[in-house]
């Protein structure tokens, strides 16, 4: 081989190992999925389900269950399925003490799976979920085909310049190394600016199709960002509601709502006296969801259910309920000031002003994330007349969050099973409009909620006191 042919392939052999290296730094990767926790009212029972994150398939599928204080021991039995064929079962053993409970299942394939929780009262829960499947974008392909394309053209090059009688023959696969490290480098450089396919679950309606390959279904499969708001009708049968949402457009049922700060419906019922509950209806079918309401006064209640669906946002929808029984109404709460919640000490600060900074000082730091979050504030008024009523119809409905402090190198939201926050939960809001407003703040400690009810008055000055 010449000295010009030699010196010619030293310089594609330098090229490539810069182009092997820069293509390395900019390659995608494919979503390696994560742990999913969704709140669940099932019958008296008030659960977190935990599905925790499957990276590769065939693999077991781990289901942790999270039991609060007053749960009843019993047995849950688990499912899951696939196009509608349950592939594997397992049963969770729940304990008189509140804590986590772990089940093992098992799942085969990436795609839309279905998750079946049944307590044997006849309600069986179930919760969608995706299991991801690893997937190489095109350009990361182009990327690493043209780079093994280029060593193939390479060592031919090699080949043909020792043996071949003219060296000149080995500028021909020297050309196709040149080519494919085109390839390569365009489809690195490509690779940074490039966005991904909309994400099956999130952004698209899950299939098995778009979950395996998004790139070559993206364009069969386009979100509606105007999808019209759900319509809500609710059915009371001897205090177990049934939740109906329908599309607000076609009046078909909605079957696409995505788990939003860990559950799939916030529900919040609000009795006549002014008693909140936040629950959280299980899935029994499209569409369709289910809770039981514990001991309810008699008279209405306002209904309040907080969404998301797939292309159309966070959503709120009301209403009221009549419901019958015999529990006493619930006293009126106070404002500022020192109390006692489920033998919990708690001093609530509210501090005046556009905003208004309320703070519950639980004087502990064993509390513990609900929902995803470290405290919820539920906002309701102007209130005039029964709470009941008047809170559904409230100009102002707000649900404000108490964020969990961030942590330096935790990328993982800590679950339930963390007892390390406190003493203070505080929120900001402001309100819009003079008046007599009912609160609610919520935090978790030893697997219980708490619930601390409270009236702010707004003067006209729009100051909170």
């Amino acid at each position: 081989m010449g000295s010009k042919s030699k010196a010619a392939l030293l310089m594609l052999l330098a090229v490539l190992g810069i182009a092997l290296a820069g293509g390395t730094a900019h390659a995608d990767g494919a979503p390696s999925g994560t742990d999913i926790q969704v709140a669940q009212t099932l019958g008296a029972r008030e659960l977190t389900v935990l599905i925790r994150r499957v990276d590769v398939t065939p693999s077991p599928l781990r289901v942790d269950v999270v039991t609060h204080q007053g749960t009843a021991p019993g047995t849950l039995h688990l499912a899951v399925a696939a196009d509608g064929v349950v592939t594997s079962r397992g049963d969770v053993v729940l304990g008189a003490e509140p804590g986590v409970y772990a089940g093992n299942l098992r799942v085969d394939k990436p795609g839309p799976w279905m998750l079946s929780l049944d307590d044997g009262s006849g309600t069986t829960a179930t919760i969608p979920f995706i299991v991801p499947a690893r997937v190489v974008p095109p350009w990361e392909k182009a990327t690493y085909g043209g780079f093994v394309a280029a060593g193939v053209f390479l060592l031919l090059a090699l080949v043909v310049g020792v043996k071949a009688r003219r060296t000149a023959y080995a500028l021909i696969p020297a050309g196709g190394v040149v080519a494919a490290l085109a390839v390569a480098v365009t489809g690195a450089l490509l690779s940074a600016s490039t966005p991904p396919p909309p994400a099956p679950g999130s952004q698209l309606d899950p299939t098995f199709d778009n979950v395996t390959d998004p790139y070559a279904n993206a364009q069969l499969s386009t979100v509606d960002y105007s999808r019209p708001p759900v319509n809500l009708s609710v059915e009371n049968e001897r205090g177990e509601l049934t939740l109906s949402l329908t599309d607000g457009a076609t009046g078909r049922p909605v079957d696409d709502l995505l788990i939003h700060d860990n559950a799939l419906v916030h529900l919040v019922l609000v009795s006549p006296s002014g008693r909140m509950s936040h629950l959280h209806p299980v899935r029994v079918g499209p569409g369709a969801y289910r809770v039981g309401v514990a001991d309810p006064e008699a008279g209405t209640y306002t209904v309040a259910a907080e969404l998301v669906r797939r292309g159309g946002g966070v959503q709120l929808v009301r209403s009221t309920v009549d419901l019958t029984g015999t529990a006493a109404p619930a006293p009126e709460p106070p404002g500022a000031g020192p109390r006692t919640i489920d033998g919990t000490p708690v001093d609530l600060t509210i501090t005046p002003g556009t905003p208004t900074t309320i703070t519950a000082h639980f004087k502990t730091q064993d509390l513990q994330p609900w929902l995803g979050m470290l405290g919820h504030l539920i906002v309701a008024g102007p209130i005039t007349g029964p709470v009941g009523e008047s809170a559904a119809k409230a100009p102002t409905w707000a649900h404000v969050h108490a964020m969990i402090p961030p942590v330096a190198g935790q990328l993982d939201r800590p679950d339930e099973t963390v007892a390390a926050y406190g003493p203070d939960v505080g929120f900001t809001y402001t309100f819009a409009a003079p008046g007599r407003y009912r609160i609610w703040l919520q935090a978790e400690r030893g697997y219980r909620v708490l619930t601390i009810p409270a009236v702010v008055d707004v003067p006209t000055t729009g100051a909170g006191r």
